[in-house]
């Protein structure tokens, strides 16, 4: 059954376009807490409680009061926690014995965009069953509780000091990070005022860049999405390392102290390596994005591996059905599902402090081990509905480099789930080769498909 509304992570939009506008996001929350009213489980005479929380966007306010209205009108009550990481609004859920937790939030885009992503009781995401009777509800009529059943509101004062404490205790008790400097990048987004006192806390010297947030510029030239900042922020302060999160906090890509960036893929096989030093890692879960050689380096330690689709939604689905414990993107999201039942960048960075401090080494030689294989990713501008997969000249481009890589390389194509663009990826052992395999199968898209 397809989804009308939500996507792979929630519902997301620009701001005052449907769907993400107040009537619109009213009609959600109203939705939504029926269906948390008809499933019951609750004791007789009480009624069902929700967390909502968000990242620093101007639009956070608007949107916030929208779902309160919504969720209040079905009589359900609302617990606010304000400017907040969306995994801290996963834990505080589960913590609360609540019933379900709102994030409002478009993660990395810009500003002006926003979203409205759910999680379960249990602090993952909805499954698609509940997401489906949601759709069903947002266009049926609403029918406000009678004033004495109306659901009520209250802010959680003490939310952020119990999500810090949270995300210490995943950090190993016989170790601290005393004797190190780290540049925390924030993105002006919701973690601004939780990561840096996490990492002070457990003894590190922090310096704080991307934390003044106005509005605005959220991810604005800092953040997991724009790491020049923090590459040249750890070089300019002689820090040890840097951490980049991005706007809601739930992705992190980390710096050397020589400024040199390292990506999802590589901070996972950090902490699956120092997992795997103390007992067996039944598997880890990557994306078709993954890079070859973390799958290639997971095959010589005889860990199973498997790709789902892009999306840490379909990492964690893939984790559940395996029974495995670690995965993640390239682009930061790292799941550690003995720590935190989503994916949260705070956490992944602890996992790899950790492995630092056991090894006893610097960053550049815990990370450096696992070289990345030359990747290029071309988007391609395409029509909408255009049937790609059936163009003979991009097959033929396609298998003509397939043949030239052989086992030394891979390509992906692959259409964004949000705009008219094909992604064209290649990767091999030779870059230059690879960029000109990449550039061979995107100019015969472009010949073909024309964008409209």
């Amino acid at each position: 059954m397809s989804r009308k509304y939500f996507g792979t992570d929630g519902v997301r939009g620009r701001v005052g376009e449907f769907p993400i506008t107040p009537d619109f996001v009213m009609r959600l929350g109203y939705s939504a807490g029926k269906v948390l009213l008809e499933r019951g489980g609750m004791p007789a005479g009480e009624r069902p409680g929700v967390l909502i929380g968000k990242d620093t966007r101007i639009s956070g306010y608007m949107l916030e009061s929208a779902l309160e209205a919504g969720f209040s009108a079905a009589g359900v009550d609302v617990c606010l926690v304000g400017p907040m990481p969306t995994p801290a609004v996963a834990y505080l859920t589960r913590a609360l014995r609540l019933q379900a937790g709102i994030v409002i939030s478009a993660s990395h885009n810009p500003y002006y965009d926003n979203g409205i992503k759910f999680f379960s009781a249990q602090g993952t995401k909805l499954p698609d069953d509940v997401e489906h009777a949601i759709e069903a509800g947002i266009d049926q009529e609403m029918r406000c509780a009678p004033s004495g059943e109306l659901g009520r509101a209250r802010r959680i004062e003490d939310a952020r000091g119990r999500y810090i404490e949270f995300c210490k205790s995943t950090f190993p008790n016989e170790l601290d990070l005393r004797g190190l400097k780290i540049v925390v990048d924030c993105a002006h987004g919701a973690a601004y005022h939780i990561a840096p006192d996490v990492f002070h806390e457990l003894g590190a010297e922090v310096i704080a860049i991307g934390a003044q947030p106005n509005g605005v510029n959220i991810n604005e030239k800092h953040g997991a999405t724009a790491p020049r900042a923090l590459c040249e922020a750890v070089v300019a302060n002689r820090a040890d390392l840097g951490i980049a999160l991005d706007g809601d906090a739930d992705r992190i890509l980390m710096v050397d102290g020589e400024g040199a960036l390292y990506d999802g893929d590589q901070l996972l096989m950090a902490i699956v390596r120092s997992r795997a030093a103390k007992a067996p890692v039944r598997g880890v879960v990557g994306t078709l994005m993954t890079n070859l050689a973390l799958e290639r380096a997971l095959a010589e330690m005889e860990i199973p591996f498997v790709r789902a689709a892009v999306g840490d939604r379909y990492v964690v689905e893939a984790l559940h059905r395996n029974g495995w414990l670690y995965g993640g993107e390239n682009s930061g999201h790292i799941l550690a599902l003995d720590r935190h039942s989503t994916g949260d960048g705070i956490i992944a960075g602890l996992q790899v402090l950790a492995a630092l401090r056991e090894s006893g080494g610097d960053l550049k030689s815990l990370l450096g081990g696992l070289p990345l294989y030359p990747q290029k990713l071309i988007n391609v501008p395409m029509s909408k509905g255009f049937a790609w997969q059936d163009n003979a000249a991009i097959r033929a481009a396609r298998e003509a480099v397939e043949l030239r890589l052989g086992a030394r390389g891979r390509v992906l194509l692959r259409p964004s789930g949000t705009e008219p663009l094909l992604r064209v990826m290649v990767e091999g052992e030779d870059a230059e080769e690879v960029f000109a395999a990449a550039e061979e199968i995107a100019g015969a898209v472009r010949a073909t498909a024309v964008a409209g």
